[in-house]
């Protein structure tokens, strides 16, 4: 495996070669991937020869070292300004290391991680959500049977971010069925495991270079050293994994807003209707100013919640309040750069329209804006 060059620079010098990799690398080819919705390898992997897909990996793995949380979210909303659906592809090995670092022990660490940190690392996914329960992580059906030398997996997963494609699955499975969080499991799985089904691409509203698919199981093999942690222990890594993703999520869902609000102020500058410039109407300056006011508190929010978690106090009440906030105020943005941008908003050569159908995603994956108010509500109401 050739290794990416050690990249383990101070803050502002990753910051920078993050805004640099979005102007040059990702914003002039955005429209093409999602009409395509190719693959970006070519963009993987020259972000991977500059660190970026592994910055927030530990140093002995092969990683950049980044561990505060508050700053792997400044380099996910400016990575995210540049483009979100390639940003998810370049950030899965990091959305796979998580239960790994997580759950896993030393060997399986060594084993893993520093793949990701190469110079073409390979396509990953992390199986969770099924075709009958999504947000109702513990409500997990896919079984995971012992028998002698490991365990035989059987199910189906849906909505797999890289699941057509990937080489590497970790899969939460449950051990003990009936039995809710108590069985949750974690195994990693081999692209080349008999037994082990990767389904089509499932065609997306938006998100479209970053492939999802169905994946299943019949009586699929995995050997006991591929489990992570011990019977039972995931749900809790994985409660842990989905905290920590849902302030990057917010982060990249404030990095897109922030992009869409530039555009329609741009445009608003310019176009000019009924002899001024439309900046000048009420209307539209005032929608622009909700827009910049709903980014900005959601990027507070961000940063209280990564600070939490960077000085290891419980945050996952404040993970959904950033997430909830920064995805409702990303998608308020890119419509309201549609709005302002009008027709020329809506034709599919515009970054406009492209965005709005993103954001959306925001609003799904890692807990669904309904699943974010109940964490809140019962942070009101605990039992």
């Amino acid at each position: 495996m050739q290794s990416a060059p050690a990249f383990q620079p101070d803050l502002e010098t990753l910051l920078a070669v993050a805004r640099d990799f979005s102007t040059r690398e990702l914003r002039p080819v955005a429209l093409e991937y999602d009409e395509t919705e190719e693959y970006p390898l070519e963009q993987l992997r020259r972000a991977a020869g500059l660190g970026l897909t592994c910055y927030d990996l530990p140093r002995e793995y092969g990683g950049g070292g980044v561990e505060s949380l508050r700053d792997r979210c400044a380099v996910v909303e400016e990575l995210v300004w540049g483009d979100s659906s390639i940003y998810w592809v370049i950030a899965q090995g990091g959305f796979f290391a998580g239960p790994v670092l997580a759950l896993g022990s030393e060997e399986q660490k060594r084993r893993w991680l520093p793949p990701i940190c190469g110079a073409d690392p390979p396509p990953l996914s992390v199986a969770i959500t099924e075709p009958e329960h999504g947000s109702d992580s513990a409500a997990i059906e896919t079984t995971a049977k012992r028998v002698d030398g490991g365990y035989v997996l059987n199910g189906r997963k849906r909505f797999i971010g890289n699941g057509a494609i990937c080489e590497r699955c970790i899969v939460f499975a449950t051990v003990a069925p009936g039995t809710r969080s108590k069985g949750i499991t974690a195994f990693v799985v081999e692209h080349d495991d008999p037994g082990f089904t990767r389904g089509p691409r499932l065609r997306k509203m938006g998100g479209r270079c970053f492939p999802a698919a169905e994946i299943s199981f019949e009586d699929c093999f995995v050997p006991e050293d591929r489990r992570l942690g011990d019977e039972g222990q995931a749900f809790a890594g994985l409660m842990w994994v989905f905290d920590v993703a849902r302030v990057q999520v917010a982060a990249g869902a404030v990095g897109l807003g922030r992009a869409a609000l530039e555009l329609a102020v741009e445009y608003a500058k310019e176009r000019e209707a009924f002899g001024r410039r439309i900046h000048e109407f009420q209307a539209v300056s005032f929608r622009l100013a909700d827009a910049k006011l709903k980014l900005e508190q959601a990027r507070l929010m961000t940063l209280h919640a990564a600070d939490l978690a960077d000085a290891g106090e419980p945050f996952a009440t404040e993970a959904a309040m950033a997430k909830l906030a920064s995805s409702e105020a990303g998608v308020f943005a890119t419509d309201a750069a549609v709005t302002t941008l009008g027709g020329n908003g809506y034709i599919r050569d515009s970054l406009a329209q492209k965005w709005y159908r993103d954001a959306k995603l925001d609003e799904i994956w890692d807990g669904t804006s309904d699943i974010m108010r109940l964490i809140v509500a019962r942070s009101l109401f605990p039992r």
